[in-house]
Protein backbone atom coordinates (compact mmCIF):
# COMPACT_ATOMS: atom_id res chain seq x y z
CA UNK A 1 0.00 0.00 0.00
CA UNK A 2 3.18 2.00 0.43
CA UNK A 3 4.24 1.72 -2.40
CA UNK A 4 1.07 3.10 -4.31
CA UNK A 5 0.67 6.11 -2.60
CA UNK A 6 4.30 6.64 -3.91
CA UNK A 7 2.85 6.36 -7.25
CA UNK A 8 0.14 8.67 -6.62
CA UNK A 9 2.25 11.12 -5.18
CA UNK A 10 4.66 11.04 -8.08
CA UNK A 11 1.82 11.78 -10.99
CA UNK A 12 0.15 14.17 -8.28
CA UNK A 13 3.80 15.97 -8.65
CA UNK A 14 3.64 15.60 -12.44
CA UNK A 15 0.20 17.28 -12.23
CA UNK A 16 1.87 20.20 -10.17
CA UNK A 17 4.92 20.88 -12.25
CA UNK A 18 2.51 20.92 -15.49
CA UNK A 19 0.56 23.91 -14.24
CA UNK A 20 4.42 25.38 -13.44
CA UNK A 21 5.87 27.85 -15.68
CA UNK A 22 9.31 26.88 -14.44
CA UNK A 23 9.51 23.99 -16.78
CA UNK A 24 9.61 23.84 -20.48
CA UNK A 25 6.50 22.61 -22.29
CA UNK A 26 8.76 19.56 -23.75
CA UNK A 27 9.19 18.63 -19.95
CA UNK A 28 7.38 15.34 -20.27
CA UNK A 29 9.29 14.36 -23.36
CA UNK A 30 13.02 14.75 -21.55
CA UNK A 31 11.65 12.37 -18.84
CA UNK A 32 10.73 9.92 -20.81
CA UNK A 33 13.48 10.16 -23.04
CA UNK A 34 15.59 9.86 -19.74
CA UNK A 35 13.72 6.85 -18.56
CA UNK A 36 14.25 5.20 -22.05
CA UNK A 37 17.94 5.61 -22.69
CA UNK A 38 19.27 5.37 -18.73
CA UNK A 39 16.24 3.97 -16.25
CA UNK A 40 14.74 1.39 -17.95
CA UNK A 41 18.01 -0.48 -19.43
CA UNK A 42 19.41 0.01 -15.78
CA UNK A 43 16.35 -2.02 -14.99
CA UNK A 44 16.73 -4.67 -17.74
CA UNK A 45 20.36 -4.97 -16.92
CA UNK A 46 19.82 -5.33 -13.39
CA UNK A 47 16.93 -7.84 -13.43
CA UNK A 48 16.84 -10.18 -16.52
CA UNK A 49 20.54 -11.72 -16.02
CA UNK A 50 18.97 -13.64 -12.48
CA UNK A 51 16.29 -14.59 -14.54
CA UNK A 52 15.48 -18.21 -14.21
CA UNK A 53 14.06 -19.50 -17.59
CA UNK A 54 11.26 -21.92 -17.61
CA UNK A 55 7.86 -22.83 -19.92
CA UNK A 56 6.50 -19.82 -17.21
CA UNK A 57 7.99 -16.90 -19.54
CA UNK A 58 5.92 -17.76 -22.01
CA UNK A 59 3.04 -16.52 -20.36
CA UNK A 60 4.47 -12.87 -20.61
CA UNK A 61 5.95 -13.13 -23.62
CA UNK A 62 3.14 -14.51 -25.60
CA UNK A 63 -0.37 -12.93 -23.90
CA UNK A 64 0.47 -9.67 -25.32
CA UNK A 65 0.55 -11.08 -29.16
CA UNK A 66 -3.06 -13.34 -28.27
CA UNK A 67 -4.76 -10.31 -26.88
CA UNK A 68 -3.51 -7.83 -30.20
CA UNK A 69 -5.38 -11.19 -32.21
CA UNK A 70 -8.29 -10.85 -30.39
CA UNK A 71 -8.81 -7.02 -29.86
CA UNK A 72 -8.62 -6.34 -33.59
CA UNK A 73 -11.24 -8.41 -34.39
CA UNK A 74 -13.84 -6.83 -31.79
CA UNK A 75 -12.64 -3.17 -32.57
CA UNK A 76 -13.47 -3.71 -36.39
CA UNK A 77 -16.36 -4.84 -35.56
CA UNK A 78 -17.30 -2.05 -33.34
CA UNK A 79 -16.17 0.37 -36.11
CA UNK A 80 -18.40 -0.90 -38.48
CA UNK A 81 -21.28 -1.19 -36.04
CA UNK A 82 -20.94 2.42 -34.98
CA UNK A 83 -20.23 3.64 -38.08
CA UNK A 84 -16.41 5.16 -36.23
CA UNK A 85 -15.29 7.30 -38.93
CA UNK A 86 -11.65 6.35 -40.85
CA UNK A 87 -9.79 7.98 -38.30
CA UNK A 88 -11.32 7.34 -35.14
CA UNK A 89 -11.16 3.26 -35.86
CA UNK A 90 -7.03 3.62 -36.91
CA UNK A 91 -6.73 5.80 -33.23
CA UNK A 92 -8.81 2.86 -31.78
CA UNK A 93 -6.78 -0.06 -33.38
CA UNK A 94 -3.53 1.34 -32.01
CA UNK A 95 -4.34 2.94 -29.09
CA UNK A 96 -7.07 -0.08 -27.78
CA UNK A 97 -4.43 -2.76 -27.76
CA UNK A 98 -1.18 -1.38 -26.43
CA UNK A 99 -0.73 -1.35 -22.92
CA UNK A 100 1.07 0.63 -20.66
CA UNK A 101 3.08 -2.18 -19.91
CA UNK A 102 5.77 -0.07 -18.73
CA UNK A 103 5.96 3.50 -18.00
CA UNK A 104 2.45 2.21 -15.71
CA UNK A 105 3.42 -1.21 -15.62
CA UNK A 106 6.75 -1.30 -14.02
CA UNK A 107 6.26 0.81 -11.07
CA UNK A 108 2.34 -1.02 -10.89
CA UNK A 109 4.13 -4.59 -10.33
CA UNK A 110 6.63 -4.12 -8.67
CA UNK A 111 4.10 -1.86 -5.82
CA UNK A 112 2.04 -5.11 -5.84
CA UNK A 113 4.42 -7.98 -6.48
CA UNK A 114 7.61 -6.59 -5.28
CA UNK A 115 10.72 -6.57 -6.76
CA UNK A 116 10.66 -10.48 -7.69
CA UNK A 117 8.11 -9.47 -10.50
CA UNK A 118 9.69 -6.67 -12.61
CA UNK A 119 11.55 -9.33 -14.68
CA UNK A 120 8.23 -10.91 -16.15
CA UNK A 121 6.66 -7.50 -16.38
CA UNK A 122 10.13 -7.06 -18.93
CA UNK A 123 9.41 -9.58 -20.81
CA UNK A 124 5.52 -8.67 -21.56
CA UNK A 125 7.01 -5.15 -22.08
CA UNK A 126 10.19 -5.85 -24.21
CA UNK A 127 8.55 -9.71 -26.10
CA UNK A 128 5.13 -7.90 -26.60
CA UNK A 129 4.11 -4.25 -25.80
CA UNK A 130 7.45 -3.31 -27.33
CA UNK A 131 7.21 -5.55 -30.98
CA UNK A 132 3.57 -4.45 -31.45
CA UNK A 133 4.17 -0.67 -31.16
CA UNK A 134 6.72 -1.11 -33.75
CA UNK A 135 5.70 -3.43 -35.93
CA UNK A 136 1.48 -3.50 -35.66
CA UNK A 137 1.19 0.21 -34.56
CA UNK A 138 3.30 2.06 -37.05
CA UNK A 139 1.48 -0.10 -40.07
CA UNK A 140 -1.99 0.69 -38.90
CA UNK A 141 -0.54 4.77 -38.47
CA UNK A 142 0.77 4.69 -41.70
CA UNK A 143 -2.54 3.16 -43.44
CA UNK A 144 -5.18 4.80 -41.66
CA UNK A 145 -3.75 8.24 -41.81
CA UNK A 146 -5.03 11.27 -43.37
CA UNK A 147 -1.96 12.93 -44.24
CA UNK A 148 -1.43 12.99 -48.20
CA UNK A 149 1.28 10.04 -49.34
CA UNK A 150 0.58 8.18 -46.03
CA UNK A 151 1.01 4.80 -48.17
CA UNK A 152 4.40 6.25 -49.45
CA UNK A 153 5.58 6.64 -45.76
CA UNK A 154 4.51 3.13 -44.43
CA UNK A 155 7.75 2.00 -43.07
CA UNK A 156 9.87 -1.11 -44.40
CA UNK A 157 10.45 -4.13 -42.91
CA UNK A 158 14.16 -3.37 -42.94
CA UNK A 159 13.16 0.38 -41.14
CA UNK A 160 11.67 -1.35 -38.74
CA UNK A 161 14.32 -4.46 -37.75
CA UNK A 162 16.48 -1.09 -37.64
CA UNK A 163 13.95 0.63 -35.52
CA UNK A 164 13.98 -2.17 -33.07
CA UNK A 165 17.82 -3.17 -32.74
CA UNK A 166 18.38 0.79 -32.22
CA UNK A 167 15.77 0.97 -29.43
CA UNK A 168 17.81 1.22 -25.96
CA UNK A 169 15.67 -1.57 -23.42
CA UNK A 170 15.61 -3.83 -26.32
CA UNK A 171 19.61 -3.56 -26.72
CA UNK A 172 20.20 -4.03 -22.93
CA UNK A 173 17.59 -6.97 -23.17
CA UNK A 174 20.35 -8.67 -25.59
CA UNK A 175 23.29 -7.51 -23.27
CA UNK A 176 21.54 -8.92 -20.12
CA UNK A 177 20.33 -12.25 -21.81
CA UNK A 178 24.47 -12.64 -22.90
CA UNK A 179 25.44 -12.03 -19.30
CA UNK A 180 23.27 -14.52 -17.86
CA UNK A 181 25.38 -15.98 -15.15
CA UNK A 182 28.01 -13.66 -15.08
CA UNK A 183 28.43 -11.92 -11.80
CA UNK A 184 28.52 -8.13 -12.06
CA UNK A 185 31.78 -6.15 -10.45
CA UNK A 186 30.42 -4.40 -7.00
CA UNK A 187 31.28 -0.94 -8.40
CA UNK A 188 29.07 -1.64 -11.82
CA UNK A 189 26.31 -3.45 -9.29
CA UNK A 190 26.01 -0.30 -7.31
CA UNK A 191 25.88 1.73 -10.17
CA UNK A 192 23.27 0.36 -12.03
CA UNK A 193 21.38 -0.36 -9.16
CA UNK A 194 21.59 3.47 -8.38
CA UNK A 195 19.83 4.10 -12.04
CA UNK A 196 17.28 1.66 -12.03
CA UNK A 197 15.77 3.02 -8.83
CA UNK A 198 15.21 6.49 -10.21
CA UNK A 199 13.04 4.29 -13.29
CA UNK A 200 9.70 4.43 -10.73
CA UNK A 201 9.41 8.29 -9.62
CA UNK A 202 11.02 9.59 -12.76
CA UNK A 203 8.47 7.59 -14.56
CA UNK A 204 5.15 8.77 -12.96
CA UNK A 205 6.18 11.98 -12.61
CA UNK A 206 6.24 11.73 -16.59
CA UNK A 207 2.54 10.03 -16.55
CA UNK A 208 1.61 12.89 -14.46
CA UNK A 209 3.14 16.00 -16.22
CA UNK A 210 1.53 14.23 -19.56
CA UNK A 211 -2.09 13.47 -18.71
CA UNK A 212 -4.48 15.59 -20.50
CA UNK A 213 -8.41 15.37 -20.14
CA UNK A 214 -9.91 17.01 -22.94
CA UNK A 215 -12.96 15.57 -24.54
CA UNK A 216 -15.29 16.95 -26.90
CA UNK A 217 -18.94 14.80 -27.46
CA UNK A 218 -18.34 12.99 -30.89
CA UNK A 219 -15.36 11.28 -29.20
CA UNK A 220 -17.36 9.91 -25.68
CA UNK A 221 -18.86 7.18 -27.22
CA UNK A 222 -15.56 5.95 -28.56
CA UNK A 223 -13.90 6.47 -25.20
CA UNK A 224 -16.11 4.53 -23.17
CA UNK A 225 -15.55 1.41 -25.58
CA UNK A 226 -11.83 1.90 -25.63
CA UNK A 227 -11.64 2.17 -21.61
CA UNK A 228 -13.76 -0.59 -20.75
CA UNK A 229 -12.26 -2.86 -23.48
CA UNK A 230 -9.38 -2.16 -22.11
CA UNK A 231 -9.05 -2.22 -18.09
CA UNK A 232 -12.02 -4.72 -18.09
CA UNK A 233 -12.63 -7.12 -20.72
CA UNK A 234 -8.79 -7.50 -21.84
CA UNK A 235 -7.60 -8.83 -18.23
CA UNK A 236 -10.97 -11.06 -18.12
CA UNK A 237 -9.99 -12.44 -20.95
CA UNK A 238 -6.06 -12.77 -19.81
CA UNK A 239 -7.28 -14.61 -16.90
CA UNK A 240 -9.63 -17.05 -18.63
CA UNK A 241 -7.03 -17.92 -20.85
CA UNK A 242 -4.22 -18.45 -17.96
CA UNK A 243 -6.53 -19.37 -14.96
CA UNK A 244 -5.94 -23.51 -15.69
CA UNK A 245 -2.28 -22.72 -15.54
CA UNK A 246 -2.38 -22.23 -12.04
CA UNK A 247 -3.01 -18.70 -10.75
CA UNK A 248 -0.60 -19.11 -7.96
CA UNK A 249 2.08 -18.77 -10.39
CA UNK A 250 4.32 -15.28 -10.20
CA UNK A 251 4.14 -14.92 -13.91
CA UNK A 252 0.74 -15.83 -14.06
CA UNK A 253 -0.16 -12.97 -11.99
CA UNK A 254 1.86 -10.58 -13.18
CA UNK A 255 0.74 -11.36 -17.41
CA UNK A 256 -2.88 -10.56 -15.97
CA UNK A 257 -1.98 -7.47 -13.84
CA UNK A 258 -0.03 -6.18 -17.34
CA UNK A 259 -3.20 -7.10 -19.53
CA UNK A 260 -5.24 -4.92 -17.31
CA UNK A 261 -3.06 -1.70 -17.53
CA UNK A 262 -3.98 1.35 -19.71
CA UNK A 263 -3.12 2.56 -23.01
CA UNK A 264 0.10 3.31 -23.52
CA UNK A 265 1.28 6.82 -23.62
CA UNK A 266 3.70 5.91 -26.76
CA UNK A 267 0.84 4.23 -28.61
CA UNK A 268 -1.09 7.89 -27.56
CA UNK A 269 1.74 9.62 -28.99
CA UNK A 270 2.28 7.62 -32.42
CA UNK A 271 -1.70 8.08 -33.42
CA UNK A 272 -1.87 12.01 -32.61
CA UNK A 273 0.97 12.28 -34.47
CA UNK A 274 -0.42 10.79 -37.48
CA UNK A 275 -3.68 12.31 -37.26
CA UNK A 276 -5.37 9.85 -35.93
CA UNK A 277 -8.28 11.78 -33.56
CA UNK A 278 -5.87 12.97 -31.68
CA UNK A 279 -8.29 14.31 -28.87
CA UNK A 280 -9.87 11.11 -28.05
CA UNK A 281 -6.33 9.31 -28.24
CA UNK A 282 -5.08 11.40 -25.44
CA UNK A 283 -8.29 11.23 -23.62
CA UNK A 284 -8.15 7.41 -23.27
CA UNK A 285 -4.30 7.59 -22.47
CA UNK A 286 -5.01 10.26 -19.58
CA UNK A 287 -8.23 8.92 -18.30
CA UNK A 288 -7.10 5.11 -18.34
CA UNK A 289 -4.63 6.02 -16.47
CA UNK A 290 -6.61 7.69 -13.90
CA UNK A 291 -9.15 5.11 -13.98
CA UNK A 292 -6.20 2.32 -13.42
CA UNK A 293 -5.68 3.44 -10.04
CA UNK A 294 -9.18 2.23 -9.08
CA UNK A 295 -9.28 -1.18 -11.58
CA UNK A 296 -5.63 -2.13 -10.71
CA UNK A 297 -6.16 -2.67 -7.05
CA UNK A 298 -9.56 -4.55 -7.71
CA UNK A 299 -7.61 -6.73 -10.19
CA UNK A 300 -5.27 -7.27 -7.94
CA UNK A 301 -7.65 -8.47 -4.59
CA UNK A 302 -9.64 -9.84 -7.34
CA UNK A 303 -6.73 -12.76 -8.50
CA UNK A 304 -5.74 -12.89 -4.36
CA UNK A 305 -9.20 -13.90 -3.68
CA UNK A 306 -9.30 -16.71 -6.65
CA UNK A 307 -6.09 -18.47 -5.28
CA UNK A 308 -6.01 -21.59 -4.21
Amino acid sequence: MANFIFIAGYVVIGLLLQRSRQFPQNTGQILNAYVIYVALPAVVLQKIPSLTFGKELLYPALMPWLLLALTVPVLLALSKWLKWSRLTTGAMLIVVPLGNTSFVGFPMVEAFFGPQGIPYALLYDQLGSFFILSIYATIIAAVYSHEPGAEAKRPSAGAIALRIAKFPPFVALVVALLLRGIEYPAVLSQFVDSLAITLVPVIMVAVGYQLKFRLPQEDRGPLYWALGLKLVATPVVALALLYSFGLEQLAVQVTIMEAAMPAMISAGALAIMAGLAPTLSAAIVGYGVLLCFVTLPLWYAFIQFLLP
